[in-house]
């Protein structure tokens, strides 16, 4: 009896011919299907990302509107001393979103005609830099090496926040570095398909206590150095979050043309695949009727 069983099982797989579908595969999806909807999934997720970094972006701009009102007054020939802070972040695959920075920063190192810096060609090639995120560090460490003050990094892997530029900026002000001013190099949020980097400039402490309209009160040193602290994280918050939602929409896009680029290629393969074969079976044709013409 077992033995029956056996066989008859033997025969029913006989019967299906190799590489034929299953019996319930009239259910089943297609590999075609199954990429479009991870394509599909995936753009979903990014435009997700993408639309919580520009909400994060607009509330982070309250921040350097409010740094340019209390700056609007102060004085900005305080000294020629400058901080270079390039803001980058550690994640790559979003096109040319981290050599954007990177040689904004050469060309305002440099005094080039566009240089970021557009009213200030005095800057000393040998200015300290201090660089958030990996991949700007990785750009700059050739040529501007000896320059590097401090370094951070995994700093805005998620959504920015202003507890993470608050310790970023202690950490300068701890440092024992000497600046008049910081220069923060970053990626301004053009559109969703465009960006375009830019500088903000932050005076120090020298510059708030030097300018006319501090003087008008009595305000202490400590006072003084406080401010100067919270305006440079004030800036740093909203150029890391301006910078982040610039990296969620560049990824974005970059996928996007990743996506179609690999369609553009599979469909040139697929001709280049169907023209061989093709040929080959034209060639094997012609064979076989000069033998039989032979004959």
């Amino acid at each position: 009896m077992l033995a029956r069983q056996s066989l008859v099982r033997a025969a029913s797989r006989a019967a299906v011919a190799p590489g034929a579908a299953p019996s319930g595969a009239r259910n089943m999806a297609t590999l075609r299907e199954i990429e479009l909807r991870l394509k599909s999934s995936m753009k979903m997720i990014a435009s997700t990302k993408l639309a919580k970094a520009q909400r994060a972006m607009n509330a982070g701009k309250e921040y350097g509107l409010a740094n340019a009102e209390v700056f609007e007054h102060a004085n900005d020939k305080a000294g020629t001393n400058k901080l270079f802070i390039v803001v980058s972040s550690d994640k790559g695959l979003c096109g040319g979103i981290h050599s954007s920075v990177s040689k904004a920063t050469r060309r305002a190192l440099a005094n080039d005609a566009e240089s970021p810096l557009e009213n200030d060609k005095s800057v000393d090639p040998a200015s300290p830099i201090a660089v958030i995120g990996d991949k700007s560090k990785n750009q700059l460490v050739r040529t501007y090496g000896a320059n590097f003050s401090m370094t951070f990094n995994q700093i805005g892997r998620d959504i920015p926040t202003f507890a993470d530029a608050a310790a970023v900026a202690d950490l300068i002000t701890k440092s024992g570095v000497k600046y008049d001013s910081v220069v923060l190099v970053y990626n301004k949020f053009v559109s969703a398909i465009s960006y375009a980097p830019a500088a903000m400039i932050v005076q120090g402490e020298e510059a708030l206590k030097e300018s006319d309209a501090f003087k008008a009160y009595e305000n202490e040193d400590d006072a003084t150095k406080d401010l100067a602290e919270f305006s440079l994280a004030n800036a740093i918050y909203a150029a890391l979050v301006e910078g982040h939602a610039c990296e969620q929409s560049a990824r974005r896009n970059a996928m996007d043309n990743a996506s179609k680029n690999a369609t553009d290629m599979i469909a040139s393969l697929q001709m280049q695949y169907n023209r061989g074969r093709q040929a080959a079976i034209t060639n094997e044709l012609v064979d076989i009727i000069t033998g039989a013409s032979a004959l």
